[in-house]
């Protein structure tokens, strides 16, 4: 077998800059100064966030080194001017990979934040040693205590899709394996598409062989195995849906497509996947049965199966606890409101979706003052739950089966939430974040 040779070469940022030296950083040479603002921009966008952020950051950076920084950034990419006194220097970033790392972000905006103060003080080499600390930061969790956030989150996300206690036990079971397995994957660097695949495929089989198992124990009733979609809801791409959004709205194109690309790169792999498992395993989805209970008992239930769901789904985008409990309630409040108008209201899904993706956006924004989190890191995990995974499996499985009009049906629904979601948030930020709301 032929040796692994990366295909992304590493950047050693430390020979860029040289030797030690105690020059502070705003009397550094462009080439130095230009170092700096290309890694912040590099470990902004390795996070997960979007173009508008990623740029934000290194305007930081660079108006507290005093230079200009001109930017074109994609998904994987960052093509960096920096301009002064008439000298440019111009470079080219590119990743590997890209991810969901909302601690690594929480520590990125505090440094960005507090640089300019320190810029006078603090040489290059020092400011790149502050920034290797932050680059080494290990994951806060294991793939197990991973697979129990997925298998919590799931089985939230199946009550709040119509499922009852035979269906959240069992998707419970079938996303901790899902996310277990994909976890090792990504561990050992297995490339976007076969780990989805492996980890929807391996979601699905547990759902399955643990409902044929519970037919033959406890009889359960044949109108238990659709349950087997919401197993796999874990991979569902909320962060490059919701900022691939976002970056659209602030006319950040290039950033915005790619960003929607690779979710629907995810989404197609996971629901063929799980499409073709089905077809293997002689399954199929269909209606959940209706659960029958009290309004307000339905309610409360609700409101602590978002909360479990957003709290679980936190953990996946490597969110402290405190963070995932924030991010919890604020979902908790705002899908909970979506659910109950869509109920006892005749608001279409798409409109609900709005409100409760802007009622969201601006609790987060509450937040943001108190807690001092960045608003993505709350906004984003507490409507990923919003996503309608469940459509847009039952769209392509319908089309895979040539049921054209059902299948229609099912992507055309998922489509208007999913473009309500983003908006949402927008409106939510333009509402109470000045810089946000204006063009420049």
């Amino acid at each position: 077998m032929s040796k692994f040779r990366k295909q992304h070469m590493s950047i050693d940022w430390h020979e860029i800059v040289g030797e030690e030296s105690y020059e502070p950083a705003v009397n550094a040479t462009l080439k130095e100064k230009s170092s700096l603002v290309e890694r912040v921009g590099m470990m902004m966008l390795s996070v997960g966030t979007g173009a508008w952020r990623v740029r934000a950051s290194m305007n930081k950076i660079a108006r507290a080194l005093g230079i200009v920084c001109n930017a074109d950034i994609g998904l994987l990419t960052i093509e960096c001017t920096c301009i002064e006194n008439g000298e440019t220097h111009t470079n080219e970033i590119t990743l590997s990979t890209t991810g969901v790392n909302t601690d690594k972000l929480n520590e990125l905006e505090h440094f960005a934040d507090g640089f300019a103060e320190r810029a006078g003080k603090y040489s290059v080499l020092q400011f790149h040693r502050i920034l290797d600390k932050i680059a080494e930061i290990p994951p806060n969790y294991k793939a197990f205590n991973l697979a129990l956030a997925s298998g919590l989150a799931c089985c939230g996300f199946t009550f709040l899709l119509g499922g009852g206690p035979v269906e959240m036990i069992l998707a419970f079971f079938g996303a901790a394996v899902g996310m277990f397995v994909r976890k090792k994957l990504l561990e050992r660097h297995i490339t976007l598409l076969a780990n989805v695949s492996a980890a929807v495929a391996a979601a699905c089989v547990t759902y399955i062989i643990l409902f044929r198992i519970s037919q033959l124990l406890f009889n359960v009733s044949e109108v238990h195995q659709s349950g087997y979609i919401c197993s796999m809801l874990f991979v569902i791409p909320g962060f490059p849906l919701i900022t691939g959004g976002i970056d659209l709205a602030k006319l950040d194109l290039r950033s915005g497509l790619e960003r929607l690309t690779y979710a629907l790169l995810i989404i197609l792999m996971a629901t063929v996947t799980g499409w073709v498992t089905a077809l293997l395993l002689n399954s199929y989805p269909a209606d959940l049965p209706e659960l029958v209970m009290n309004p307000v008992l339905k309610m409360v239930i609700r409101l602590i199966c978002s909360f479990c769901g957003v709290y679980g789904f936190s953990f996946l985008f490597n969110s402290k606890r405190k963070m995932a409990v924030t991010a919890g309630l604020i979902g908790m409040i705002a899908n909970t409101l979506r659910l109950e108008l869509i109920d006892f209201t005749n608001i279409p899904a798409g409109v609900a979706a709005f409100i409760g993706a802007f009622t969201a956006g601006l609790l987060a924004s509450a937040m943001k003052t108190k807690a001092g989190y960045p608003r993505i890191t709350l906004t984003v995990p507490s409507i990923v739950i919003m996503v309608p995974g469940m459509f847009l499996y039952k769209g392509i499985y319908y089309l895979g089966a040539y049921d054209i009009a059902n299948g229609g049906m099912w992507l055309t629904k998922a489509f208007l939430i999913i473009i309500s979601l983003p908006l949402g948030l927008i409106f939510a930020r333009i509402f109470t974040d000045n810089n946000f709301r204006k063009s420049s």
